[in-house]
């Protein structure tokens, strides 16, 4: 539903810097794996609303999920 792994992956993530993420070269398949071995590299929180999905905690994903929500 979010079209890749590489968009539910939080570059928040202590062991992204930990780990010197920052400078690597990183496929899909590694998002994938990272997420899979450590929860904390999954953006969160994650919602699926119907037929949509909403990722991460800014403040323009919050917005459209309360508006989302307010339409029910």
């Amino acid at each position: 539903m979010s079209g890749s792994y590489e968009s539910l992956f939080s570059r928040r993530a202590l062991k992204y810097k930990e780990l010197g993420m920052k400078d690597k070269q990183l496929h899909e398949e590694d998002y994938r794996q990272y997420i899979l071995q450590e929860y904390t590299f999954l953006k969160r929180p994650v919602v699926i609303l119907n037929k949509d999905i909403f990722m991460g905690n800014d403040k323009k994903t919050i917005q459209r999920l309360k508006e989302a929500v307010q339409k029910l």
